[in-house]
């Protein structure tokens, strides 16, 4: 008889149980309605702005779609598309390319290079305004100005200063007795120049975040430090530089993934010149689709591709941050 009812529980207990989830899950929904309403709408604009153009590239890149097959309609008249289906030939043929390998390699170069400078200048400027400074207010003021001039007016300026006959920075050099630079105009200080101009623009924001993250370090932590007799090196590197890792890993990751896409200022800058040097994967996808006879398989591959690079290296970031912390 024990045995039956033991055994009628444990048999029951599940079941009872499962039949609650649904009830639980109703009663969720019907006290939570309002907070389900209030998010629809942006989850409505993300699935048409991001979630449709996202499945149309899939689709358009494991086809051979190009301006000459594409349906349009001209006038009264209405031309069917003739593109067809290529499975993985587009993906093959970027690969296996020259191009890609060494469009690859400069954006690896722009990327690393921009997001190292990023942080180090950015948490150089948040310990200085960290401190007790006079007029620190304006300082912070006068810091954050990149970061709020759009991008594009911020690139024409540059392009301006950078002008090898005209601008501004080769006067400066000649007027202390050097010779002017071709900033714009040769491979290597082409690719100089949008990194400066890149870091000038970025810093700013991994100042902010990283002041954020280092006001909320105790103070306690460094006066506690300072009477055992650390020194201020021993106070930033097992202090300061562990308190800001939340912040830091946030910041650099998604620094990496605006630098990696930074369209505007290569474009608007250099244009990716001269003869292509300073060309990164997404304004070469940019010209597949938009110069020349436009080829939007071509182009919707190399986005994907793109995808992808950012999806694994931050899958591969994320663990990584994951198990140092498990070492800390």
């Amino acid at each position: 008889m024990t045995a039956q009812v033991a055994d009628g529980t444990a048999a029951g207990t599940p079941a009872r149980g499962r039949a609650r989830d649904p009830m639980r899950r109703g009663r969720a929904y019907s006290r939570h309605w309002y907070a389900w309403a209030m998010c629809a709408p942006v989850v409505i604009v993300t699935l048409v702005l991001v979630g449709y153009p996202l499945v149309r590239g899939i689709y358009l890149s494991l086809t051979d779609a190009t301006e000459a097959n594409m349906g349009r309609t001209i006038g009264m008249n209405v031309i069917p598309s003739t593109y067809e289906f290529v499975g993985l030939a587009n993906y093959t043929a970027i690969v296996t390319s020259a191009e890609f390998l060494s469009r690859l390699g400069w954006t690896v170069v722009w990327t690393v290079a921009c997001v190292a400078l990023h942080y180090g200048l950015g948490l150089g400027l948040a310990m200085l305004l960290n401190r007790p400074v006079r007029l620190r207010s304006l300082y912070r003021m006068l810091l954050v100005l990149p970061w709020a001039v759009p991008v594009f007016v911020s690139a024409f300026i540059w392009r301006y200063l950078l002008n090898g006959e005209f601008g501004v920075v080769n006067a400066m050099l000649r007027a202390v007795g050097f010779a002017g630079v071709t900033w714009l105009d040769d491979p290597f200080w082409a690719k100089v120049s949008v990194i400066g101009v890149n870091v000038w623009l970025g810093v700013p924001f991994m100042m902010l975040a990283l002041l954020g993250g280092l006001q909320a370090i105790p103070r306690e932590l460094y006066e506690a430090a300072e009477v055992d007799g650390a020194s201020p090196w021993q106070r930033f590197r097992h202090i300061t530089l562990p308190g800001l890792r939340p912040v830091s890993s946030t910041v650099v990751l998604l620094g990496t993934i605006w630098t990696f896409n930074q369209f505007p200022v290569i474009f608007l800058v250099t244009k990716g010149g001269p003869g292509g040097s300073s060309e990164i994967l997404v304004t070469y996808a940019y010209r597949q689709a938009f110069e020349g006879i436009r080829n939007y398989s071509g182009s919707a591959a190399w986005g994907v591709l793109i995808l992808a690079l950012l999806v694994v290296m931050a899958v591969v970031y994320r663990r990584a941050l994951r198990r140092a912390g498990e070492a800390w």
